[in-house]
């Protein structure tokens, strides 16, 4: 008996996980060529009134610079 239960509950979870693949694959094409002209555009870049902002946004990228070095440890 656990053996069906089992290929069943296996098959329904790859049905429904295909299903959900399909489904957002096509949202994925709708959302992308619905406004073909912003590409990717993050929610920070529009006004209070929807339209774009069309100043120069300032993009800054932090990078972390550590030095595991124990030779320059000051605890000796």
């Amino acid at each position: 008996m656990t053996g069906p239960v089992i290929a069943l509950f296996c098959m329904i979870t790859f049905i429904f996980l295909l299903i959900g693949g399909i489904i957002g694959w096509i949202w994925k094409e709708h959302v992308v060529y619905s406004a073909p002209n912003l590409g990717f555009v993050h929610p920070e870049m529009f006004d209070a009134n929807g339209n774009v902002i069309p100043d120069e946004i300032l993009a800054v990228r932090f990078e972390n610079d550590y030095d595991y070095d124990e030779e320059d440890d000051d605890n000796n």
